[in-house]
């Protein structure tokens, strides 16, 4: 390398600096020798090396003392390089008849230490003009610059906006510089998060270099801009008996810590911190909510729905009533939304509601009227009507003589609750073959059955008998050895039905009957009475008296 046209040897800071005699040894050679030049130009020797003895020679310059070495081919090398040995040396050799000289330049060059952002401020304010930091570069030879990055870009200075000073301290034991550069800075919104950093750039042996500093991001407080509120919840949907949690927030930073809530049915707004929470809110705690910062500015709004599901069963619990009576009943709803009512009796759903203008005992049983709003969950509601039918007992005796001829089957069938119980006597000779049997107790009904061998007519009478009557029956059934017409010892409801209408056609043919004969006679009185009416005339205008008589005999026989 050449400065100034002159050979220049480039030398890191704390190396050693090599530097040799440029010059061609000529024959005669008798010494050679090296010097520095003063600023002034004056010279200053430092080494000495004889062609003839071999030996070197140091002079006493404080500098460089135990610092220098004189090879053998006149080159000089300095350990531990200053940035004062930036000097131009000058390598000399002495013949008798000559003295030739051959200068060297030396460039020290040292690198500064990893820039670092300092004195950092704590928060950066919008609209404001403030100290950022200061970039501090250590111990550089030469002196470095420093130039500020935002987010990888160049901080250009603007007035009121981007304000950089630079400054360069020289250590005068060392040579070496210290530069330092602050930046004031009047951030923005946009420059949460931003990183900034700073570069300096220096020369080194091989040229221009430049080390980045660790970014940093500050952070930035700018206002409230925007409030928003917003109901926090575990579900979707509010009902009756949940907690509901508003939450209030600001986009400053920081964000506003306390808030005005607006709570329907308040006048005022109530202070809070962010959060307001309401505990087993009910349904007037439907409406609008508001949210505000605590000087009522920057407002918003939103609407909480409580939902709410009544259900109202007339009658429910438990009720007793009389078989045949009628029993009204009704499920009412009220909801915040559109509900579904279905009804399960003894646990089977049913397809229709519950009506009852005639109770029967199978109409009894344990009723459930339940509503549910689909759209929110958890949102159920049930009641219950345990539905009781009671009854006087009712009999109906039945007989038939089996197909063995050998003997005969009596039923008793029974209707009523609570369930009556059975008994049978026998009036005249003859057995019980076995003991009574019962079938299942089934919607109030049930039959007990028993088989006997009369020897002759005889009376069986079957008592029923529950905590509301005592009923009693009693069927005439012949010996055995008269045959009896079979009867239906069960009989359904249709031919039940069947056979009462056939009783009441019997019944209103027997009637219409009776009255047809009773305006027959009514008539044919009428008719007498008017014939001998007639016939007394005639007799007066005949004036035959013994005629008269026994017209009045036939009359009278007529009449009988």
């Amino acid at each position: 390398p050449l400065a100034l046209g002159l050979y220049t040897v480039n030398a890191v800071y704390g190396d050693t600096i090599t530097m040799p005699c440029r010059l061609e040894v000529p024959d005669g050679l008798m010494f050679g020798k090296w010097k520095y030049e003063m600023p002034n130009g004056s010279p200053v020797f430092i080494a000495f090396r004889s062609s003839t003895k071999k030996n070197v020679q140091y002079d006493d310059v404080p500098d460089y003392k135990d610092r220098l070495s004189l090879s053998e081919n006149y080159t000089l090398s300095i350990k531990n390089a200053r940035i004062s040995d930036e000097k131009r040396f000058v390598c000399m050799l002495v013949t008798e008849d000559d003295v030739s000289e051959e200068p060297t330049i030396v460039k020290v060059f040292k690198q500064p230490s990893q820039p670092e952002i300092l004195h950092q401020a704590d928060f950066l304010e919008t609209e404001k003009l403030q100290m950022l930091g200061e970039c501090v570069a250590r111990e550089s030879y030469p002196e470095g610059n420093v130039t500020w990055y935002k987010n990888g870009r160049v901080l250009q200075p603007m007035e009121e906006v981007v304000v950089i000073n630079s400054q360069k301290i020289v250590d005068k034991s060392t040579g070496l510089f210290t530069v330092t550069s602050s930046l004031q800075y009047m951030p923005t919104k946009e420059d949460a998060n931003a990183k900034f950093s700073c570069i300096v750039t220096y020369y080194g042996p091989s040229g221009q270099k430049t080390i980045q500093s660790e970014p940093v991001v500050f952070d930035v407080h700018y206002p409230t801009e925007k409030v928003t509120i917003q109901v926090l919840s575990q579900t979707a949907t509010v009902k009756e008996g949940d907690n509901i949690t508003l939450k209030c927030s600001g986009n400053g930073n920081p964000p506003p810590q306390e808030f005005l809530f607006y709570i329907p049915g308040e006048a005022e707004g109530i202070r809070s911190s962010d959060t307001y929470i309401m505990t087993d809110v009910r349904r007037n705690a439907t409406g609008e909510y508001k949210c505000s910062l605590t000087d009522k500015s920057m407002m918003d709004s939103t609407t909480i729905t409580v939902h709410y599901l009544d259900l109202q069963l007339t009658p429910s619990g438990e009720v007793t009533k009389q078989i045949g009576e009628a029993l009204p009943v009704s499920c009412t709803i009220s909801s915040s939304r559109n509900a579904t009512v279905f009804w399960i009796k003894d646990n089977t759903r049913m397809q229709t509601s519950p009506s009852f203008s005639s109770l029967q005992y199978q109409d009894a049983g344990n009723y459930i009227c339940e509503t549910t709003l689909q759209e929110v969950e958890g949102l159920k509601k049930r009641k219950t009507l345990k539905l009781i039918v009671e009854g006087k007992p009712q009999i109906k005796m039945t007989k038939k003589t089996n197909t063995n001829k050998m003997s005969k089957t009596i039923v008793c069938h029974v209707e009523g609750f609570p369930k009556p119980a059975v008994q049978w006597t026998v009036t005249g000779s003859g057995s019980i073959i076995n003991k009574a049997k019962e079938t299942k107790y089934v919607n109030g009904k049930f039959s007990s059955k028993i088989v006997i061998a009369p020897e002759e007519n005889v009376t069986l009478t079957c008592i029923a008998e529950n905590q509301l009557e005592r009923t009693v029956t009693s069927l005439n059934v012949s010996a055995i050895s008269i045959p009896e017409y079979d009867e239906p010892e069960d009989r359904n409801d249709d031919n039940s039905e069947k056979v009462n209408d056939q009783a009441k056609l019997i019944v209103g043919i027997v009637v219409g009957l009776l009255l047809a004969a009773l305006v027959a006679g009514v008539v044919y009185w009428l008719y007498v009475k008017k014939s001998k009416t007639a016939s007394k005339h005639v007799d007066k205008d005949l004036g035959n008296i013994e005629e008269n008589k026994k017209l009045e005999e036939n009359n009278h026989k007529s009449e009988t």
